[in-house]
């Protein structure tokens, strides 16, 4: 059986997820502007924690202002080639404070006033405090790495996988790609001359790690067998 995408969990979780899994984001204060790569993390607490190179002049700003009012925009893309490889949007306001000054490093803290998520589900707003109890997918970590796998092979095991689409939509597409993995399932996209459909294959358990993804996926194949 296959479904329309939905999305594993609550908007909350869908956004930890999200930061979890994304290396990038887009800082910006009142006054600048900042492309960090591998500088964000999400404490115990459930606070975004940023790294900001002691020279830069955001750093600098906010070491001399205390804090500052402070906007992160975080976009989760597809790691596998396709159409329309973005899958989410989230923004993240509030007041960023220095936590940590000196060395190389400054370590910022966002205190979070309002949150926002757009993805396949619509516009959600995300409170604060649900935030910081979520937690991301299990997956997150991996799914880049397994979804790549998964596009790298020649596309054999999406080829097969797509036996469980429905004929319509299958014989209307022109490519399928991989799409998104979670520990409800796998998502592939159908790209047709007209556009896109995503459909859920899902899993026949909610799944606890990466370390499962191989005997659902070959449970999904077995279906698929004449």
């Amino acid at each position: 059986m296959v479904g329309k995408t939905v999305r594993a969990g609550t908007a909350a979780e869908r956004m930890r997820t999200l930061l979890a899994g994304t290396e990038s984001l887009t800082l910006r204060t009142p006054d600048h502007r900042a492309e960090l790569a591998g500088r964000h993390t999400v404490d115990p607490a459930g606070r975004l924690r940023l790294t900001l190179p002691a020279d830069s002049r955001v750093a600098r700003h906010l070491l001399a202002a205390g804090e500052v009012a402070a906007q992160v925009e975080v976009t989760g893309l597809a790691p596998v080639p396709m159409r329309d490889r973005v899958r989410s949007r989230a923004t993240l306001s509030g007041w960023l404070t220095a936590a940590d000054p000196g060395g190389a490093d400054v370590s910022a803290r966002l205190d979070l006033v309002t949150a926002e998520l757009v993805d396949a589900d619509g516009d959600a707003p995300v409170d604060p405090e649900d935030l910081a109890a979520a937690r991301p997918d299990p997956l997150a970590a991996a799914e880049a790495d397994l979804l790549r796998h998964l596009g790298d092979d020649g596309q054999q095991t999406v080829r097969t996988l797509a036996q469980l689409v429905p004929g319509p939509l299958r014989r209307e597409a022109r490519r399928i790609h991989p799409l998104r993995l979670d520990r409800c399932g796998l998502v592939l996209r159908l790209e047709s001359a007209t556009g896109h459909r995503d459909v859920r294959l899902p899993f026949t358990r909610s799944l606890r790690g990466p370390d499962q993804v191989p005997a659902e996926i070959a449970r999904l194949l077995a279906r698929c067998a004449p």
